[in-house]
C-alpha cells in the first residue's frame, strides 16, 4: 500500500502526518529523518490495526499542487 504524507516545516523541525491513517504522525529534525520516522510510524500503525483484527484502510488521499 502506498500512503500520501503531509510534511510541514515548523520552527525547529519537521512534522508529518498521514491523512488516510488518523493519528499516524511523526517528527524529525531533518527531511530525511522525518521521512524515516513517518515510514516507521506507518508500519507500526498498520501492525496495530492488524493485531486488533482490522484491515488497513485503503489509501484514498490525492495530492496535487495548484499554481496561485
Amino acid at each position: 500500500m502506498r500512503y500520501a504524507i503531509v510534511i510541514e516545516q515548523v520552527e525547529t523541525n519537521f512534522s508529518a502526518y498521514v491523512p488516510d491513517l488518523p493519528g499516524c504522525v511523526s517528527t524529525g529534525e531533518t527531511l530525511e529523518e522525518v521521512h524515516q520516522n513517518i515510514r516507521e510510524a506507518i508500519q507500526f500503525h498498520l501492525e496495530g490495526l492488524r493485531e486488533d483484527g482490522m484491515a488497513p484502510p485503503l489509501a484514498t488521499t490525492l495530492c496535487e499542487y495548484i499554481e496561485a
